[in-house]
């Protein structure tokens, strides 16, 4: 197993593939993180539908689906976690989430990068989009993803599309 040490003063902190036995604690991390700083803005139907999607047998789904999901481990508790859906022509951030207490810290930023590795190594072509949401807009945004779209709302869900293209490398 290939593991990321966040900060290599702390021992504790380390970034990994996820485990099935991760599934419970992400459910409990996204629920509240949605409810916190996403769902509040949507309709009770569309809160409902997106935490039902998003329960722990949601994200069994997602990873049965080929979704690649990487954790963010302190001292044995997950303090985030993220998730790549690899298309044919581009890679989809699917989830990324971070327990408040981990906010501001860059560890969204080291969550990010590692899946981004992770989706280049696979053959991705290194462009990203992500349905974010208001509050994670300027998050995408310093990692460089720039809005597609003006926010949609859908299943009574409000997000931003935005896209991320590697910069181009000068030619020699």
């Amino acid at each position: 197993m290939v593991c990321y040490r966040f900060d290599p003063t702390s021992c504790a902190m380390q970034i990994r593939p996820l485990d099935a036995s991760d599934l419970p604690a992400c459910a409990r991390l996204l629920r509240a993180a949605a409810i916190e700083f996403i769902v509040h803005e949507s309709p009770p139907e569309g809160a409902c539908t997106f935490l039902r999607e998003n329960d722990e047998a949601g994200i069994r789904g997602y990873v049965a689906a080929g979704h690649v999901y990487h954790v963010a481990e302190d001292g044995g508790e997950i303090a985030g976690f993220v998730a790549i859906r690899d298309d044919e022509k581009s890679g989809h951030v699917f989830h990324l989430f971070i327990d408040k207490r981990w906010h501001r810290q860059g560890l969204a930023r080291r969550l990010w990068e590692l899946a981004r590795a992770a989706a280049l190594a696979r053959g991705g072509s290194g462009v990203f989009t992500v349905n974010a949401s208001n509050y994670a807009v300027p998050v995408y945004a310093a990692f460089g993803f720039e809005r597609t779209a003006p926010t949609q709302c859908v299943k009574g869900l409000y997000f931003n599309p935005m896209r991320f293209t590697p910069p181009r490398q000068p030619s020699s």
